[in-house]
């Protein structure tokens, strides 16, 4: 019997306030500077807090979104008769920022006809989970056959109407820095985020000369079911997320050797993520490096799981592990070997990167270095 295809990321871009490119965001999130700043794109002086990772020469996100297709697209090699017939799957918030622009659906549409994907397109709204709902569905159609290839892209600029919904929720940390795990975090910041990936069968890959970047080897999906809005504070939805990745990766707990943790810098989501990672990691969760690199480019909600797996996959092929940036000092609740000082040199060929949205939906995707 043959064995089920290994799923390949052959291209990769991103945008983020740490620069335009995948190799830019690999070089900002080792650097490990936050890119916060006052927002100059909305006017804020009626908000709490006027603080996000915002880039100040970004176009339109349909605009911002075509060019990474396009870029990603050409990262893999992929010409015209090669993009002709792939899927596009895209991730976006469920409507127009302000009521302006095309719904999701018809962007979807716009982008995969302008940069010649003919196959199928899916459209992702599922908050902070939705591009990583995205690569977990991709995977599971090339495995399953029904793809040989998809682009997976994801947008979110900084708008009014999101940041004034955190704010106005108190989500927002009002001195200015984002502190996962850390004792004396103050909550989330927003960011641009704008990514777009090829995954490919690895075998179609082989074909055409295609070099991965890294494999995506597992993923695994839960929920919590219990609040609208807090996490579940024993963290099962997420451990079950992570083991279903390590069960369809065929991997045990040890073979994680770096976590991009989903944290947010909020006090009850990190200690329930913690809380998961200590039941889905058995007795390795005290060993396995974490960091949250949402500190250094902020949370850019619908396109975080994308932008987090360039992130992860690249530091993973690297072998150099990001820094937790905002660190003060450890928090009982969070018992995790966090990454607080410099980057860390690894020899691991397996990381885990985690998102977690609203409602208790739960995600995570297991790479693999090429």
């Amino acid at each position: 019997m043959a064995e089920p295809p290994v799923v390949q990321l052959t291209g990769v871009h991103a945008v983020s306030a740490l620069g335009r490119g995948a190799d830019a965001q690999l070089a900002g999130v080792l650097a490990g500077e936050p890119a916060f700043g006052p927002v100059r794109r909305f006017d804020t002086t009626a908000r709490r807090v006027a603080v996000a990772a915002t880039r100040s020469d970004v176009g339109t996100l349909a605009e911002e979104l075509a060019a990474a297709i396009d870029a990603a697209c050409a990262a893999a090699g992929l010409n015209d008769v090669r993009r002709a017939g792939c899927a596009l799957l895209l991730a976006v918030h469920g409507g127009p920022a302000s009521g302006a622009g095309p719904t999701p659906a018809a962007l979807a549409g716009q982008l995969a006809l302008r940069a010649g994907l003919s196959g199928p397109t899916r459209v992702y709204t599922s908050a902070c989970v939705s591009a990583s709902t995205a690569v977990a569905d991709a995977a599971s159609l090339i495995v399953r056959g029904d793809l040989d290839r998809a682009v997976v892209a994801a947008g979110y600029l900084v708008e009014p109407d999101q940041f004034a919904l955190f704010d106005a929720g108190r989500a927002l940390a009002d001195d200015g820095a984002v502190r996962p795990f850390s004792a004396g975090r103050r909550g989330l910041l927003l960011g641009d985020g704008v990514a777009a990936v090829v995954l490919e069968s690895s075998a179609v890959a082989r074909r055409r000369g295609g070099e991965p970047v890294a494999t995506v080897v597992g993923w695994g999906r839960a929920g919590d079911a219990f609040h609208p809005c807090q996490p579940d504070p024993s963290g099962t939805g997420l451990a079950r997320a992570v083991g279903a990745a390590l069960r369809r990766a065929g991997l045990p707990p040890g073979a994680v050797g770096y976590v991009n943790a989903n944290a947010t810098g909020t006090a009850q989501s990190d200690s329930a993520e913690a809380a998961a990672l200590r039941q889905a990691l058995d007795g390795y969760a005290g060993q396995v490096p974490v960091s949250s690199t949402k500190a250094l480019h902020g949370h850019a909600l619908e396109a975080s799981g994308l932008l987090e797996l360039v992130v992860t996959a690249l530091a993973l092929r690297r072998g150099e592990l990001p820094v937790n940036a905002g660190w003060q000092a450890p928090d009982e609740a969070c018992p995790l070997d966090v990454i607080t000082d410099r980057p860390r040199r690894t020899a691991a060929t397996h990381a885990l990167t985690l998102n977690a949205a609203f409602g208790g939906a739960n995600t995570a995707l297991l790479v693999g270095t090429p």
